[in-house]
């Protein structure tokens, strides 16, 4: 499993006590928003490749390049950040954990499948059109990303859903599961961001509106990165806040 939370584990009870250094936002508002927020990430980066860059295809050419942007924004930021908030969500604070650790797995499953696929369509593009691979920092950041993100994955399925892991393996991973979750989310929002800014710096030169003149699509793309990094920064937010932490119990899955 990928996503990052500290639910896993068997640490005794712990008690929540109230920030005051934090707004006193209702989980499920603010849960809303961010979904909102989400989508409107996805949508923008659609309408981007849709109206700006030619739209999407399959033949190996830039439209083929489209799904690149698309398939990342909503697997390794959007998608894995739901994952992530899988365990803020009040109504899984009680009863077993498995179901939940089941939905946060599949969740964060589902944003591996999306960013290999993303992965796919660039190197198709970059093999059919010629051009090197894994040559900027965008390229390195993001390999490395979804690298760490694969052995966060599996990490995470063999210490809590396999039924053998011993407890203590559990607790002892637990700590390093959530630091790397969070971690992951925030190097793929600057990978995002990267990679928008250097599609940017490609595409409006010859023939186009420069980049410096600031036209439209520039505009519109330099939007769609802000609203990226605002959706990463409320998530590893919401993972801090002590209130809307599960509170560790000795719950019937914890003993399976």
């Amino acid at each position: 499993m990928a996503a990052p939370n500290d639910e896993e584990g068997a640490e005794g009870p712990r008690c929540h006590q109230r920030s005051p250094a934090m707004l006193d936002v209702p989980f499920l508002p603010f849960c809303a928003f961010l979904g909102t927020l989400g989508l409107l990430c996805v949508a923008m980066v659609g309408t981007w490749c849709q109206h700006w860059r030619g739209g999407f295809s399959l033949d190996g050419s830039s439209r083929t390049f489209n799904w690149h942007p698309v398939l990342m924004v909503a697997g390794l930021v959007v998608l894995y950040g739901a994952a992530a908030l899988v365990y803020r969500i009040p109504s899984s604070w009680s009863g077993p954990k498995l179901p939940w650790k089941v939905l946060h797995g599949s969740l964060a499953l589902g944003a591996f499948v999306l960013t290999v696929l993303g992965l796919a369509a660039v190197f198709r593009f970059h093999n059919s059109q010629g051009t090197p691979n894994m040559y900027s920092l965008h390229s390195w950041m993001g390999l490395g990303t979804v690298l760490l993100f694969s052995c966060q994955w599996a990490a995470g399925f063999g210490a809590f859903l396999l039924p053998w892991a011993p407890a203590w393996l559990r607790a002892l991973y637990k700590p390093i599961h959530v630091f790397f979750g969070s971690t992951i989310l925030m190097l793929a929002v600057a990978s995002c961001a990267s990679g928008i800014n250097e599609k940017l710096f490609f595409s409006l030169k010859n023939g186009t509106t420069a980049y410096k003149l600031l036209p439209a699509e520039a505009v519109f793309a330099n939007t769609l990165g802000l609203l990226i990094l605002i959706f990463g920064v409320l998530v590893v937010a919401a993972l801090a806040r002590p209130s809307w932490k599960r509170p560790d119990s000795d719950s019937p899955d914890s003993r399976q």
